[in-house]
C-alpha cells in the first residue's frame, strides 16, 4: 500500500528564488503560502529576494485586510473560512499532481471573488484546488493580493511615486502571473498554457487583466464566471483626489501630509478613516466603489472602450447563474400552485399589465422552470455579460463560449441557483459542500462542468463527454450551454427576455442589511454574499 501522506525531501520544489517544501496527500502535492512579491503601501510590487536552504510552504499566507467585519449569513449556502490579515499579502497556493518539470500540465490560476474590496484565495471552502487538480490532471494556483484602499486608492494626483496606486491590486496579480511564468514548471505546469479563471470580482479581475499590456503573454485563456456586472451603488461615485482628501480629513491631516498615509498611519487607523469617510460621504449621497483606474497601464473596461488587441486573441468561456443576487422570499409548494396563483405571484412584482408577457417570455427562454422563478431572474450580471459576449465575438479572433447555470437546490423551498452556487461544481468540490447534494444530478453535473473547464484550459475548447455539442458564439448569435439536470445548448434564448425584463423590473438596490440578524445581536459588519 502506497504512502498517502508525505512531507519530506520528496515534496521539495526548486524555484528561481530557492527551495520550497510542501506536502503530498492522496496523489496531490500541495504548497500553501508561497510569497510571490513584496510591496510598500500604495507602491508597485517588487520581486522577492532569493533565500538559502528550504522554506516551508505548509501554511496559507496572510490575506489582505478587509474594511468591515464579516457578518455570519448564509453559511450553509456558501461555506466560508477566514485567516490572519496583513497588508503584506502577496501569497499564492499550488495544487499539482506532479513535481516533474517536464510534465507541462495545463495551469489554472484562480482569482477570488469579493469585488475589488474583500475576499481571499481561501475564503470559500470550495476554493481548495486539490480535487480539481486530481480530476483534471492539471496544476491549480490561487492568489491573494491587495484589495480596497490598499489596492485601489488612486493617489496619482499627489505625485509620480503614486502614479499607479489605483491599480496596485491588479499589479499584484500581474506579479503573480510573472511568478507563475518563471516557476510553475517546477510544479509540473506549462508556463505556455495558463488559464486565468475567476468568479464575481475574480471574473472582473480576469477581464481587467486582458486590458493590461504588462500582462500580455502571461495567460492564454480566460474564464469569466459572473464577472461582468452593473454597479450596486447609487449616487455620485467619489474617487481619486476627492477620496484621498476625504480620508485625510478623517485623520485630521492636511493635503501636505498626504505621504503620512503611506508611511505613518497604521493599518487599523487607515481602515477606520476610510470607513468614517465612507459614512460621511454616504450621508451626502455619495459612494466609494473600489476598482481599477484607467491610465496608461490599464486601458479600461473592454465593454466601454473595446478590447485590447492582444486580448482579442484570447479564447474565453463566460457565463452567469440564473438567480445571482435574488433577494425574493421563497414561495412554498410552488409546483402545486394553480396557473392563476402563479400568475398572481408574478403580477405582484411586475404589475397586472405586464404579468402575462413576463411569463410568456420567461417560459420561452426557460421552459423547464416554474414561472414564479422569473422573480429571481438576474439583471445585474446577465445584461453586461451578453454585451461582453457579443462585443468580444465581434471584435475578437478567438472563440467565445457562453454558459448559464440554472439548477434549483433543496434549500429555501427549492432555491434557484444563486451567486457562487456554481463554484463547487467547477472545482469538483461538491462532496465538501452539503447544499450541493442533488439526488441523481450532482455527480453528473459536476463531472461535465469540471471536464468543460479542464478541456478549455487544455485546448481552448470546452466540449466534453456527457455534453451536447457546444459551438462558440458569433457576433450574430449567442450559443449558450445550459448547465442543469439536463444540459443543452440554446441559441439566442434570452434575446427577447432580458431587454424586456430590464424595462419592467423594479430597480434593485443591494443592501446587506436585508439579511436578517438575531434580535440581540450587535448588528455590525457586512453580510457574506459572495
Amino acid at each position: 500500500m502506497g504512502t498517502r501522506f508525505k512531507c519530506n525531501e520528496e515534496t521539495i520544489a526548486q524555484t528561481k528564488g530557492g527551495k520550497l517544501k510542501g506536502f503530498y496527500y492522496d496523489g496531490i502535492y500541495t504548497f500553501h503560502g508561497i510569497r510571490y512579491a513584496k510591496a510598500k503601501r500604495f507602491q508597485m510590487p517588487a520581486p522577492i529576494k532569493p533565500w538559502e536552504g528550504v522554506k516551508d510552504a505548509l501554511s496559507y499566507g496572510y490575506i489582505c485586510p478587509i474594511l468591515n467585519n464579516p457578518k455570519p449569513t448564509g453559511e450553509v449556502a456558501t461555506p466560508h473560512r477566514f485567516w490572519p490579515e496583513n497588508e503584506n499579502c502577496q501569497y499564492l497556493n499550488i495544487w499539482t499532481p506532479s513535481l516533474d518539470s517536464s510534465a507541462k500540465k495545463p495551469v489554472l490560476v484562480w482569482l477570488h471573488g469579493g469585488g475589488f474590496f474583500s475576499g481571499s484565495s481561501i475564503e470559500q471552502v470550495c476554493y481548495d484546488g486539490a480535487n480539481l487538480a486530481e480530476f483534471g490532471d492539471v496544476v491549480v494556483v490561487s492568489v491573494n493580493h491587495r484589495l480596497n484602499v490598499f489596492g485601489y486608492l488612486d493617489m496619482s494626483s499627489f505625485g509620480e511615486k503614486y502614479k499607479n496606486s489605483g491599480n496596485a491590486g491588479m499589479a499584484d496579480l500581474v506579479a503573480a502571473l510573472m511568478w507563475v511564468r518563471d516557476n510553475i514548471s517546477a510544479f509540473g505546469g506549462n508556463p505556455d498554457n495558463v488559464t486565468i479563471f475567476g468568479q464575481s470580482g475574480g471574473g472582473s479581475k480576469v477581464t481587467t487583466l486582458g486590458q493590461i499590456p504588462a500582462a500580455d503573454g502571461l495567460f492564454h485563456k480566460t474564464v469569466v464566471m459572473s464577472g461582468v456586472y452593473s454597479s450596486m451603488s447609487q449616487g455620485e461615485q467619489v474617487k481619486g483626489r476627492d477620496l484621498v482628501l476625504a480620508i485625510l480629513e478623517q485623520l485630521d491631516l492636511e493635503e501636505k501630509d498626504v505621504d503620512d498615509l503611506a508611511t505613518i498611519i497604521t493599518t487599523q487607523r487607515l481602515i477606520e478613516a476610510v470607513n468614517a469617510a465612507e459614512k460621511k460621504l454616504a450621508a451626502e449621497g455619495k459612494y466609494i466603489e473600489w476598482g481599477p483606474t484607467p491610465n496608461d497601464w490599464y486601458v479600461g473596461n473592454p465593454v466601454e472602450v473595446g478590447f485590447a488587441d492582444h486580448f482579442k486573441t484570447i479564447p474565453t468561456m463566460i457565463g452567469t447563474v440564473l438567480g445571482e443576487f435574488s433577494m425574493e422570499p421563497p414561495i412554498p409548494h410552488k409546483d402545486q400552485l394553480s396557473a392563476k396563483e402563479r400568475r398572481d405571484i408574478v403580477a405582484q412584482k411586475y404589475g397586472e399589465e405586464n404579468a402575462d408577457e413576463v411569463i410568456r417570455r420567461f417560459k420561452a427562454a426557460y421552459p423547464d422552470k416554474n414561472e414564479v422563478y422569473v422573480r429571481n431572474l438576474d439583471l445585474m450580471f446577465r445584461p453586461g455579460t451578453l454585451k461582453y459576449i457579443e462585443r468580444k465575438a465581434k471584435e475578437g479572433t478567438a472563440p467565445v463560449y457562453a454558459y448559464m447555470f440554472t439548477p434549483t437546490f433543496e434549500i429555501d423551498e427549492d432555491k434557484l441557483a444563486w451567486h457562487c452556487s456554481d463554484i463547487p461544481f467547477w472545482f469538483h468540490n461538491t462532496s465538501i459542500i452539503p447544499v450541493c447534494q442533488l439526488d441523481g444530478i450532482t455527480e453528473k453535473l459536476e463531472n461535465v462542468m469540471s471536464s468543460a473547464l479542464v478541456n478549455f484550459a487544455r485546448s481552448g475548447n470546452p466540449n466534453a463527454a456527457g455534453l451536447p455539442w457546444w459551438d462558440p458564439c458569433t457576433a450574430e448569435h449567442t450559443n449558450c450551454m445550459i448547465f442543469d439536470k439536463t444540459c443543452e445548448v440554446r441559441v439566442d434564448h434570452e434575446k427577447d427576455l432580458i431587454p424586456y425584463m430590464e424595462k419592467v423590473t423594479p430597480p434593485f438596490v443591494f443592501d446587506p442589511s436585508m439579511f436578517p440578524s438575531d434580535e440581540d445581536e450587535v448588528d455590525e459588519g457586512s453580510a457574506w454574499f459572495y
